[in-house]
């Protein structure tokens, strides 16, 4: 499975109701869940962003679904990041040689 990493950002929806942030993030996860999507770290940060999200989807596609489910909600916005583990990218930079 891919991993990927999302940044998060309240809505104003999302903001005026930041007393069901834990839960909304709960109910996320049984969804993503049945999408093929495993969520394994959420954080609520200080700063820039009001949240992280580490996932790990099959592939893309399914990623993006999941994230535009999300985002469809208005109760954030996202960016999400294809990552990859030192493994990985030892394996990629092997394929540029």
């Amino acid at each position: 499975m891919a991993t990927y990493v999302t940044l998060v950002k309240f809505t104003e929806k999302g903001s005026k109701s930041i007393k069901d942030t834990t839960k909304r993030a709960a109910d996320f996860k049984a969804s993503a869940k049945k999408m093929g999507i495993e969520i394994k770290e959420t954080y609520w940060c200080m700063g820039a962003y009001d949240g992280v999200l580490i996932f790990e989807a099959p592939e893309d596609e399914t990623a993006t679904a999941g994230m535009l489910s999300l985002s469809s909600q208005d109760n954030v916005t996202t960016q999400t990041m294809r990552s990859f583990t030192a493994a990985e990218m030892s394996k990629i930079l092997g394929k540029g040689s």
